[in-house]
């Protein structure tokens, strides 16, 4: 049985996307005072006296978007409004009621669904008679609420709850997707027409004007029995081009997106050259040692006039330090190879999961020291005396050593590399710790009967 669906809708600036984070009790949606600020659909799960249901943040109803979005905004609130259980219908007490508003429920009362009529901003008891104004829009039960002032919360979710659809989730139907793929790169490289794809519906709105999402926007979808959510992210551009606070909640949102990845792919256009953007964002999925795939999208526009091997020597040589990451050539627009890129993005997930023995460590080790040797810190020679693996997602190895700051970055790259030859966890990255040998105790549980490295 579907998870029930609850949709937030209104006119623009009511506060449809605070309701959102309240309700949630994350910071989800972008907040900010400018009108239509959200245009995708947003959407999370909650959990509820032991119910769940999706509730959704919707665009502003009517808006006249400054990019000319206006149509295509309109008809995600459509396709919202048609997949909602329950609607809530957000007014602004303080405001008063619109012209707007009486458009807003001339729409709703075409529709035969249950709405809840959600005067927002009624911070105080004294506003209530204010509030009562909204009956005439004669549609929907009339709540006053205020996020600024965490009023009546409790009594929407038992409104909530009373008009939901009386079924629960199938077992197992509420367990988070299996793997989460962040899609990051800069502006009009394909990300959202690539998430389309993989949906198989307009879920993004997919437009020539860059920048187009705004929001990190996360799309549930299933591909061979398997389940994925897939989180769009902005289209980042340079910081001296951020203009607006949008722009800059964007930024910090990418970033956001890929710190919940379990597998990033960092996206590029053929046709264009690698940028700093690019290279920023490449950078902080290293950062946070996520598994990455360097997609390179629109290969149609240019297959049989650049060899593949091109842009792999391109890549190769501006993201030395990431010349783990497998690369991939799709084009987002009709599919191609992109079933493939899944299958990829899965075995990197089942590679940053993997945990390896101790003994197996210990004695590639071993043959890594007696191959070459570190350079002498301060006339004395750093040995490693055990090594074992303490965390995977990213795989973490802790070394017990002599000297810990005698290992220098190119011996410990050595090292990294060696393990990423002979491991099963060749194409994610792998955190490394030195730690000197009298701390022994975490070295014990992991079993230093697998003897020493070196002697």
């Amino acid at each position: 049985m579907a998870i029930p669906r609850v949709v937030i809708v209104g006119r623009p600036n009511v506060g449809k996307s605070s309701i959102f984070n309240w309700l949630d009790g994350r910071r989800l949606a972008v907040v900010d005072d400018l009108a239509g600020v959200t245009r995708d659909r947003m959407v999370t799960l909650i959990e509820h006296d032991d119910r769940f249901f999706e509730l959704v943040d919707t665009g502003g109803m009517g808006i006249e978007d400054s990019d000319n979005l206006t149509k295509e905004v309109e008809q995600q609130i459509e396709a919202g409004i048609d997949e909602a259980d329950v609607l809530l219908f957000v007014v602004d007490t303080k405001t008063g009621l619109t012209p707007l508003d009486e458009k807003v429920a001339e729409r709703l009362r075409k529709i035969e669904k249950p709405v809840l009529l959600l005067a927002n901003k009624t911070d105080h008891m004294g506003l209530d008679n204010a509030a009562l104004e909204f009956h005439r829009l004669g549609r929907g039960w009339l709540i006053p609420i205020s996020t600024k002032e965490n009023r009546n919360k409790q009594q929407l979710f038992e409104e909530i709850l009373e008009r939901l659809p009386d079924t629960l989730p199938e077992e197992g139907e509420t367990d988070a997707p299996r793997m989460k793929l962040t899609i990051v790169g800069r502006r009009n490289v394909g990300k959202s027409t690539f998430v389309n794809t993989l949906a198989q519906a307009q879920r993004m709105i997919v437009s020539e004007i860059p920048g187009t999402t705004r929001d990190s926007v996360d799309v549930h979808f299933n591909l061979d029995g398997h389940k994925f959510v897939a989180i769009d992210t902005p289209g980042l551009r340079r910081n001296k081009s951020i203009r607006s606070n949008i722009d800059f909640y964007g930024f910090h949102r990418a970033q956001r997106s890929i710190r919940r990845a379990d597998v990033t792919l960092l996206f590029f256009d053929c046709m264009e050259s690698i940028s700093k953007v690019d290279k920023q964002l490449a950078h902080y999925i290293e950062q946070q040692y996520k598994p990455c795939i360097f997609v390179v999208n629109k290969w149609d526009k240019v297959a049989g006039q650049v060899p593949t091997e091109r842009w792999v020597r391109y890549l190769r040589e501006h993201f030395p330090t990431m010349a783990y990451c497998p690369i991939a050539f799709i084009t987002g627009q009709t599919g191609k190879n992109m079933k493939t890129l899944l299958n990829h993005a899965q075995m990197l997930f089942k590679q940053s999961q993997t945990r390896v023995s101790t003994a197996s460590i210990n004695k590639l080790l071993h043959a890594a020291m007696v191959q070459q040797q570190p350079p002498l810190y301060m006339n004395r020679r750093p040995k490693i005396y055990f090594g074992s693996q303490i965390a995977t997602t990213p795989p973490t190895l802790i070394l017990m050593c002599n000297i810990p700051q005698g290992f220098p970055p190119s011996y410990q790259r050595y090292l990294i590399n060696v393990c990423r030859d002979n491991l099963p966890f060749g194409e994610v990255p792998i955190k490394l710790y030195l730690q000197k040998r009298e701390s022994q105790d975490l070295a014990s549980r992991q079993g230093k009967s697998d003897g020493e490295v070196t002697d």
